[in-house]
């Protein structure tokens, strides 16, 4: 049955062509529930794109690079807490959806998106020589040196620190396959925005570049390294961080210029990677 409220009277021949206004873009703060089409779900960002997901994490994107965001999903009660960022997706014409809670949950493949996921354009990391080149001169500077570390929550928990201590770079060696991820950059709560990831050469012309800028490197051990409380620390400090189960290298240890380990109690074995970053850029901080 048609509605009589659309219905419009016959326009008179020879009258000039009906003038229609161009549709106006969304600036409802409250649009209507739609379900996430299927294939959407299962595909996921593009190879190009990160699926992001947390408050914090989709906050800091926008604050720093919001041209990579590409669309937003979000849960109807997160609409004040995004509403800077919705009105600006109207204005550029980037897509945003308020769904349901299960489809959040799909789309992040996790249940710990705080209500927003947002597909985003992935920042590369930059290749080390442009990364010291823009390095400010004389001044005191710490970067971590991730040697095998490959949990995406140690990761993000790495950024987080990083990010609160002020790290000038996260340096990923050659062939590396540390990424960024959606689980790393919620863990990282903004932190991933804050930090350059850095790509380095050969691990032997990587340290030589590193000393030459005035960095000093040093190994990281779970235990026979010199006190981390007790010992002198440069300035321009590179912290080498092993891997979660194995630790680090063993001939990249003997390569760096310090060894060093975090007394304890011995009650455990040692701090994670993740905590023992922590531990270590607090101490250089505080000898500044």
């Amino acid at each position: 049955m048609s509605n009589p409220w659309n219905t419009r009277p016959p326009r008179p021949p020879g009258s000039p062509p009906e003038r229609r206004r161009p549709p106006r873009a969304q600036e409802d703060h409250r649009p209507a529930h739609a379900a996430v089409p299927r294939e959407e779900r299962a595909a996921g960002a593009s190879r190009s794109e990160l699926r992001m997901y947390g408050l914090n994490a989709v906050h800091a994107v926008f604050a720093r690079r919001p041209e990579a965001i590409r669309k937003v999903y979000l849960l109807e009660s997160r609409i004040p807490a995004l509403k800077p960022l919705l009105a600006w997706c109207v204005k550029q014409r980037v897509g945003y959806r308020v769904v349901e809670e299960g489809d959040l949950d799909r789309l992040a493949a996790s249940t710990h998106h705080e209500g927003v996921v947002a597909d985003v354009v992935k920042a590369e990391p930059v290749p080390m020589g442009d990364w010291l080149r823009a390095l400010p001169a004389g001044q005191p500077l710490a970067a971590l040196w991730l040697d095998g570390v490959g949990n995406p929550h140690n990761f993000g928990a790495i950024l987080r620190s990083a990010a609160h201590f002020g790290v000038a770079g996260i340096l990923l060696p050659r062939d590396s396959t540390l990424a960024l991820s959606g689980a790393a950059a919620r863990v990282a709560e903004g932190g991933a925005e804050q930090v350059p990831l850095v790509r380095m050469g050969q691990a032997d012309n990587a340290a030589a570049q590193l000393r030459n800028a005035g960095f000093s490197l040093a190994a990281t051990l779970a235990r026979g390294g010199d006190d981390l409380f007790a010992a002198a620390l440069p300035q321009r400090m590179v912290y080498v961080m092993g891997a979660e189960g194995e630790g680090m290298d063993a001939r990249l240890a003997e390569a760096c210029d310090l060894r060093l380990s975090i007394p304890g109690s011995g009650a455990v074995e040692s701090l994670n990677v993740a905590a023992a970053t922590a531990v270590f850029l607090a101490q250089w901080k505080q000898r500044l």
